[in-house]
């Protein structure tokens, strides 16, 4: 495939079939040890988030939209981990490194796609604690079963037609010089620092897109917990306000820790990135928050918590009888 620009002249751009990705290999004594850790990360993430999708499903005590947008989370979390991690564990194990200009489009099409599903999803999510607390009386009649596949179908979705444009306008950048990408996926400013000439107006399209897909719904998440918090208070009863926190705050910590790595990411100036901080905050929304992500929210959401004991204890008692 080759890159060329108008305003460049062809010699001066190199024919470019493939990128070389990094990843850690300016840390190969560390290469058998991360290896391990991100299989085991990766483990995790599939398990725990597989046993939520499942207890949601097969629990009739969990079948209410909290728990219908949780186990659309959970299986999200495995497909959004599954774009990088896979790749990320093949790479430390040799020392072919290369990745086709087309499975480079295609790994991060899908990794901006699933991203932005996440910010939706959690968006929806915190929608259904809003109406829960702030309207409980309403709850089940404006939280019915159409709304939800409305909205869940409306996250998976929404991100498609723009992020089709979006890869194909960033891939169709002129790129010379060296193919090395100083990371462990083709994420975009990585990608960006590989092309040549003026990249002003992808630079101010990314800003606009991490405005309306992550800023605004960063802001519509944050304005609505301030109404949720503000009604808690008002609750007379200690339990209830118990209750309503612990649910609200294992939603609250995965919104921080994944809006809050993915904003200073995107939305910091140019001059400021660096591959090991890429990496480094990379390594927060694309491993560790769908490592906590079920964690937190067994921990934290009472219900969660005994449907997967009740799930656990019934998988035994059936293996012991085999």
């Amino acid at each position: 495939m080759e890159f060329t620009g108008q305003n460049f002249p062809q010699s001066n751009h190199t024919t470019l079939v493939e990128f070389i990705l990094l990843g850690f290999s300016d840390v190969p004594s560390l290469q058998r040890f991360l290896f391990r850790v991100f299989l085991i990360i990766y483990i995790i993430i599939l398990v725990g988030n597989s046993l939520i999708i499942i207890i949601t499903k097969v629990d009739p005590s969990l079948q209410i939209p909290m728990h219908f947008f949780l186990g659309n989370f959970s299986f999200l979390e495995i497909c959004y981990v599954s774009v990088t991690v896979p790749r990320l564990l093949q790479d430390l194990c040799r020392q072919d490194r290369n990745i086709s200009f087309l499975a480079c489009a295609t790994q991060m099409y899908f990794f901006l796609v699933l991203g932005a599903t996440e910010c939706f999803i959690l968006t929806a999510m915190a929608y259904d604690r809003y109406v829960a607390v702030c309207n409980p009386l309403l709850y089940p009649l404006i939280m019915n079963s159409s709304l939800c596949t409305q909205l869940a179908a409306g996250c998976w979705t929404s991100g498609v037609p723009v992020h089709i444009g979006f890869t194909y306008f960033i891939f169709s950048l002129p790129f010379c010089g060296s193919n090395q990408l100083n990371h462990f996926f083709c994420d975009i400013p990585t990608i960006l620092t590989l092309a040549c000439g003026d990249t002003f107006m992808i630079e101010m399209l990314i800003y606009l897109i991490a405005l309306l897909v992550v800023t605004i719904h960063f802001l519509i998440i944050l304005g609505s917990y301030v109404k949720i918090v503000l009604t808690i208070l008002k609750l007379p009863s200690a339990t209830g306000r118990a209750k309503s926190f612990s649910t609200c705050s294992s939603h609250l910590m995965v919104v921080a820790i994944f809006f809050g790595s993915v904003i200073i990411t995107y939305l910091r100036p140019k001059s400021s990135h660096s591959a090991r901080t890429d990496k480094f905050l990379s390594l927060f929304y694309t491993i560790v928050t769908p490592m906590f992500n079920p964690l937190i929210y067994c921990l934290r959401i009472k219900d969660v918590m005994v449907a997967l004991k009740k799930f656990l204890l019934k998988w035994i008692a059936l293996q012991q009888k085999q």
